[in-house]
C-alpha cells in the first residue's frame, strides 16, 4: 500500500538519481552543444545501458554521445536521428525507474516509467487487464492492480507498494510467458472483426501538408457511413487525446518524409504489442506498394513506440509517405489504397 513507501535510491558518484531532478531548460539538445545539460545526457544514458563510448567528452555533445543518443534510440523505439528532444528525454527518465523504487498509484498526471510497464506486464501475464502496456498509470491499470491485491489478500487500495511487489514477483514465478491477457483479447476481436466502416469511428491525422490525403479520405468513409474526425493539430499528444476523447476505432496519422519511403509504423514494445495495429499497418502497406514501386522502395511496416502510437488507447498506426509533394500528386492512388485497406481490416476475420 501507500504506506509501505519504496526506499530512496542512494546516488554515489556519477550515479543517477531516478526520476527527472534537473530538467534542461530548452530542447532539442544537439550536437556542438556543451554543459551540465549535456553532462546529464550523458550520465542517464550510461544509467540506460549506454555510455558514449571511451574519449567522449564529458559535458560535450560530441559524436560519440551522437551515437549513444541514436542507439538508445533505437531500443526505445523513437526515431533514431542522435538528437536528444524532449521525448528522448522523457523515455531517458522513465528508463531510470525500476519496480520497488517507488510507489505507484494513480494521479494527475500520470505517473509515467518502465516500473509502471514492469507492473503492467506482470498484471498481465496473470490475467488482470491492464490494457496496453504503455507505461502509463492510468485508471486502468489501478482496476487491474486493486484486483491483483483484492485476489491475493493484500489491502487493496490500488497502490503499488514493497508488499504488494513481493506478491507480484511471488505469483508471477508460477506463471506463463504468455502474451497477456490484453493481447489475448484484441486477438479475439480480430478474429472476429471489427464490423463494417459503416459501423467505425475512425480518426485521420496529419502532420504537415497532407491533409488534402485526410479530407479526401475522410469524404470517402463518410460517404460508406463511417462516422470521421480529421486532425490537423501538429502536436502528436493532443492527436492522441483527441483520438481518446472521440473513441475511435482505429487512429491514421500521415506523416511526409524527406527520403523516399513508404512505412506504416504501429505500437510494438519488447513486452507488447498492438497485434491490431499491426494487421491495420500491414494491410495498409500492402496497398501502398504500388505507391512504393513507384518510389524505389519497398512498402515496410515497424514496429515503434512513437508518442501519438503509445498516447492512442485504438488501435493506430503512423503513415510515413515520400516527399509531401509527391504524395500530393499520387493523393487519389493513396486514399483509394488506404480506404481499400480499411475496409478490409474492419471486416476480415481470422
Amino acid at each position: 500500500g501507500r504506506g509501505a513507501q519504496a526506499p530512496r535510491r542512494r546516488q554515489g558518484q556519477g550515479a543517477v538519481a531516478a526520476g527527472a531532478e534537473r530538467i534542461p531548460s530548452y530542447f532539442p539538445l544537439t550536437p556542438g552543444q556543451h554543459g551540465e545539460a549535456i553532462r546529464d545526457l550523458q550520465r542517464r544514458l550510461g544509467a540506460a545501458g549506454h555510455s558514449p563510448a571511451p574519449g567522449a567528452e564529458v559535458g560535450v555533445y560530441c559524436p560519440a554521445t551522437v551515437a549513444a543518443v541514436a542507439a538508445f534510440q533505437a531500443t526505445r523505439g523513437l526515431r533514431s536521428d542522435g538528437v536528444c528532444d524532449e521525448h528522448t528525454w522523457t523515455a531517458l527518465v522513465e528508463a531510470s525507474w525500476k519496480l520497488g523504487d517507488r510507489s505507484l498509484y494513480l494521479t494527475a498526471p500520470n505517473l509515467r516509467g518502465d516500473d509502471v510497464a514492469e507492473l503492467q506486464d506482470r498484471l498481465a501475464r496473470l490475467g488482470f487487464d491492464c490494457g496496453r502496456v504503455d507505461g502509463i498509470f492510468g485508471p486502468r491499470t489501478a482496476r487491474a492492480l486493486e484486483d491483483f491485491q483484492s485476489n491475493c489478500g493484500l489491502f487493496a487500495d490500488a497502490v503499488c507498494g514493497q508488499d504488494t511487489v513481493r506478491a507480484l514477483v511471488r505469483v508471477g514465478s508460477q506463471s506463463g510467458t504468455g502474451p497477456g491477457v490484453a493481447v489475448v483479447r484484441e486477438r479475439e476481436r480480430l478474429r472476429h472483426g471489427w464490423g463494417s466502416i459503416a459501423e467505425s469511428r475512425v480518426v485521420l491525422g496529419q502532420f504537415g501538408g497532407l491533409s488534402a490525403i485526410t479530407r479526401s479520405l475522410a469524404r470517402d468513409l463518410r460517404l460508406l457511413g463511417a462516422t470521421v474526425m480529421p486532425l490537423d493539430e501538429p502536436d502528436a499528444v493532443a492527436q492522441a487525446i483527441a483520438a481518446n476523447h472521440f473513441a475511435a476505432d482505429a487512429y491514421l496519422g500521415f506523416e511526409g518524409s524527406a527520403d523516399p519511403v513508404v512505412t506504416v509504423h504501429y505500437y510494438k514494445v519488447p513486452s507488447f504489442e498492438s497485434v491490431g495495429g499491426r494487421t491495420l499497418a500491414e494491410a495498409i502497406a500492402d496497398a501502398l506498394q504500388p505507391l512504393a514501386t513507384a518510389l524505389g522502395v519497398d512498402a515496410r511496416v515497424v514496429g515503434m513506440r512513437l508518442p501519438v502510437l503509445r498516447e492512442t488507447r485504438m488501435p493506430a498506426v503512423l503513415v510515413v509517405l515520400g516527399s509531401v509533394r509527391e504524395v500530393v500528386d499520387q493523393s487519389a492512388m493513396v486514399t483509394a489504397a488506404v480506404q481499400q485497406a480499411l475496409e478490409l481490416w474492419t471486416s476480415r476475420a481470422g
